[in-house]
């Protein structure tokens, strides 16, 4: 029996039975916010406590320090011109990165600062949803310590080209990671303040209701998460991995042996499933892909 991923998962055709856990990297402090970069086939993470931002080469294996005092970077993605977008804690921003310029997206909501935005999607209309939770502020080595000026933990979206930036979620704790079903129909939301998974529908493209909790996790918190191709919802917790169903049943596991910040998928064929993990950077070998991976 494969002793990283529990049965469910290979019994599902999601991973193989012989495929095994990699160690990439040790060289982080607190890695989080895996990108996979087409371009130049390497695997872009965040060492927020080293103020770091970190790479790793599918064609080399060799990890570099892709930029120094990078302002305690966090969540990153493509955007639909492939450039990165990534969350900000010492800047508190969400910010676009095209070659070596880095320029701001959002830096405030109706005048006052945001807390330290933490994680974020591009949906397919373009629009940047991002979470901002109080991490930056209050987490030692994750920002600079500071004010909650709006006084509270929102979702955001901003669409650059209308011009149209407004909460649309105001009832998670302190909201973490989130990702969208493949129609994006549902937006999930990994509340790290209590624990819970929670799931709102969306209307319009813009609007979301009918907040409910989609499954608890009970070891650690949920943080960085994915949707698969089939729907099946993987969040990171203390441990690894927990892999659900659309319907919330829990299909299966993937350990991993430290705590587990992120996920992604990348690699050539985008079945690749790339970890954050503390000090390391993994990968597992998947028979499935993310369902909004642009490669």
């Amino acid at each position: 029996m494969n002793d990283v991923v529990t049965a469910g998962l290979i019994e599902a055709g999601l991973i193989a039975a012989e495929a095994s856990l990699d160690h990439l990297s040790d060289q982080s402090t607190w890695a989080e916010g895996p990108c996979w970069i087409p371009e130049s086939q390497r695997l872009r993470w965040s060492d927020i406590i080293g103020n770091r931002v970190m790479e790793w080469s599918w064609e080399t294996g060799e990890t570099v320090v892709q930029l120094a005092g990078a302002e305690h970077a966090n969540g990153r993605i493509l955007d639909r011109n492939g450039d990165v977008v990534q969350c900000s804690h010492g800047r508190r921003r969400v910010e676009r990165v095209r070659g070596d310029e880095i320029t701001s997206i959002v830096s405030d909501w109706q005048g006052v600062r945001l807390n330290s935005p933490n994680d974020l999607v591009v949906t397919r209309d373009g629009a940047v949803w991002f979470t901002d939770p109080d991490y930056g502020l209050t987490s030692p080595g994750e920002g600079h310590p500071g004010d909650l000026e709006y006084d509270d933990h929102w979702v955001f979206r901003i669409d650059e080209a209308t011009g149209d930036y407004r909460p649309v979620i105001l009832d998670a704790d302190r909201p973490n990671g989130l990702v969208f079903s493949p129609d994006e129909s549902i937006l999930y939301i990994a509340d790290s303040g209590t624990a819970d998974i929670r799931a709102y529908d969306v209307v319009n493209g813009h609007r979301c209701k009918d907040s409910r909790i989609f499954a608890k996790i009970e070891s650690g918190v949920p943080d960085g998460m994915r949707v698969d191709e089939h729907g099946n919802l993987w969040s990171t917790h203390r441990h690894g991995v927990i892999v659900f169903a659309p319907d919330a049943t829990e299909i299966g596991r993937i350990a991993i042996p430290e705590v587990t910040a992120n996920l992604c998928w990348g690699g050539p064929t985008g079945q690749t499933l790339f970890f954050t993990a503390t000090t390391g950077l993994y990968r597992l070998e998947t028979l499935t892909r993310d369902a909004h991976l642009r490669r």
